[in-house]
């Protein structure tokens, strides 16, 4: 089961009022359930050397993947030359490759498709993310260092 496929699980749950999904394969078992308005989900990976990981997310939020360098969803806002670049996952949103060096983007940079524009960091792994728009930074919508969900607007680019 890939990101793409959870993620609609998850969305699916939400709208559907179902308290609770689970659904096993072979070395992959995902359990989502729902109380009222909080909603957590349960993934466990199964291994044969190493013990199974298990992942509880906040309300509504995405499973974590290791998709190393996973582009960041677009989605347009108010004016036609606007675009938000959101999160492709939870995690903790970092401006900067390091504490000591300098951010990715700043308000003003000019971005091309592929540039990279942050990084997230999810259970120890730090996916650096890409832009899937060419334009100029407007605005950043997230302090560095701090938690951020899934489809989380994460920059303002106004499109070239």
């Amino acid at each position: 089961m890939n990101l793409t496929q959870i993620q609609d699980l998850i969305k699916f749950v939400a709208k559907s009022g179902v308290s609770e999904v689970e659904i096993e394969q072979k070395d992959f078992k995902i359990t989502i359930k729902a109380n009222g308005k909080a909603k957590q989900e349960v993934i466990q990976v199964a291994s044969p050397i190493v013990a199974a990981p298990v992942v509880t997310a906040a309300p509504a939020a995405a499973p974590i993947a290791a998709t190393p360098a996973a582009p960041a969803p677009v989605a347009e806002v108010k004016n036609d030359k606007l675009v938000e670049i959101k999160s492709p996952m939870i995690g903790t949103f970092y401006r900067s490759p390091g504490p000591d060096k300098p951010s990715f983007v700043e308000v003003g940079s000019e971005i091309k498709v592929g540039d990279k524009v942050c990084i997230v960091e999810a259970m120890k792994l730090f996916n650096e993310i890409e832009s899937e728009v060419s334009g100029r930074i407007v605005k950043v919508l997230v302090n560095d260092s701090t938690p951020i969900e899934f489809d989380q607007p994460l920059f303002l680019v106004e499109i070239a």
